[in-house]
């Protein structure tokens, strides 16, 4: 059977170019550089809390920062694999990290309202500061995700731009954790959680029209 010439195809086919494949160690490599260098970046401007290593972080730290890090890989490895979206991919695990983090900044004013100390949320000096560089310092890492997405496809742009967010904040915020000396439940559970919150809004809102395809 003879092959019928067909000019638009072999005018298109003429255009393509070979696509390096997105491999998810790739996409894994690129957010754990961004941590690292974020991490670089806290000890050199704020530095790093030594009262971790000589025991006076209380138990709330150890809490606040290890649900913060493991929602940030969570959600930053659902990203990562938006990119190359593919029948069957659940994003299960990102979403209960999300909801095993959401109990944090709950049982915070929870028992700070049955105690009737709300006021202690409001009046905390340094609330606001750890809040704005906990978000400063997601920077690197938000840029990082949108960059990978932008070299791939994903299916649900608001969806990636929801996690691109939450995982940039809790990234961010973790790191910065790890040079606030303020341990109370207070403290991390609201202030070093509203990072996360204002990186879901912002992801959804920025990440999608940067990423359609």
């Amino acid at each position: 059977m003879n092959r019928v010439p067909n000019p638009l195809i072999d005018e298109l086919a003429a255009d393509l170019s070979p696509v390096q494949p997105m491999k998810l160690a790739h996409g894994i490599a690129l957010v754990a550089l961004a941590v690292v260098g974020t991490i670089l970046a806290v000890e050199l401007l704020d530095g790093l809390w030594r009262g971790v290593l000589s025991g006076h972080a209380s138990a709330f730290f150890f809490i606040a920062n290890g649900m913060l890090g493991l929602l940030g890989v969570a959600t930053a490895l659902a990203v990562v694999r938006m990119a190359g979206p593919r029948v069957g991919t659940s994003h299960d695990g990102a979403r209960w990290s999300l909801a095993m983090f959401a109990v944090l900044p709950v049982t915070a004013l929870v028992t700070l309202g049955f105690h009737g100390d709300l006021h202690e949320v409001t009046h905390d000096p340094y609330g606001l500061d750890c809040f704005l560089a906990g978000s400063a310092f997601s920077v690197l890492t938000f840029a990082a995700l949108v960059g990978w997405l932008r070299r791939g496809a994903p299916v649900s742009p608001s969806l990636a731009g929801t996690f691109t967010g939450i995982a940039a904040g809790a990234l961010g915020s973790f790191a910065y954790g790890l040079a606030c000396p303020i341990d109370t439940l207070s403290h991390l559970g609201i202030w070093h959680a509203l990072p996360v919150a204002l990186g879901a809004l912002v992801g959804r809102l920025a990440v999608p029209p940067l990423v359609r395809w």
